[in-house]
């Protein structure tokens, strides 16, 4: 390990190195693809490993070309050719990153650890939260239609018990019944000298 790097910040640059990794986009194209073989995940991971080794475990000096080469092998090892100048930007970061180290400073792989928590808690489960917000919305709609169902029976109800109530009105009782039909066909006259008998309207033509 290089002298001049504390244990604390070689963990450091190795948790830096892996965070760049990380965000690579063209490594994890490839590596999600299987573009190396079923092995690719294990081949990046591999590659964080050398080069932390060539940051902090030899003695000569490292120079930002000879990581782009590890870098640019490395790649077409998983059968990649880059060419939109990311491998030069990693290897600039990783070397600025190695510097700030040395000096005990870890600002950049700080905020490169914020950054990725952030990217990471925006990411939801798949089948979680949509589920429970559908099955919310599946349990008001039917809270909804019940209620509404509800809503109609009352409906339907008073409107019988109305009109029960205005049958019962217009609708003549037993006892106004009995006595239109007891009402007598006659009516009887009584004078001081004789009874007379008048026919109601409804029968006319008999007279006593």
């Amino acid at each position: 390990m290089n002298p001049n790097l504390t244990a604390v910040a070689a963990a450091q640059l190795q948790e830096g190195i892996n965070l760049v990794l990380n965000r690579w986009a063209a490594l994890r194209m490839a590596v999600e693809n299987q573009l190396g073989g079923r092995e690719s995940l294990q081949r990046s991971q591999q590659l964080a490993d050398l080069l932390f080794r060539r940051l902090t475990q030899f003695r000569e000096e490292v120079y930002m070309d000879d990581l782009e080469d590890m870098l640019d092998e490395f790649m077409l090892s998983l059968n990649t050719e880059i060419d939109d100048g990311s491998i030069e930007e990693i290897a600039e970061k990783l070397m600025f990153m190695r510097e700030e180290c040395l000096e005990g400073n870890f600002n950049s792989i700080n905020k490169l650890r914020e950054t990725n928590a952030r990217s990471v808690s925006y990411v939801r489960q798949p089948g979680t939260n949509d589920e429970e917000d559908s099955e919310d919305d599946e349990e008001d709609s039917e809270d909804v239609e019940e209620d509404s169902e509800d809503d109609d029976d009352d409906l339907r109800k008073n409107n019988s018990s109305e009109m029960e109530v205005d049958a019962s009105e217009y609708q003549p009782s037993l006892d106004q019944k009995d006595a239109m039909t007891d009402e007598p066909n006659s009516i009887v006259i009584v004078n001081e000298d004789e009874w007379t008998v008048v026919s109601s309207r409804r029968n006319r033509g008999k007279r006593n």
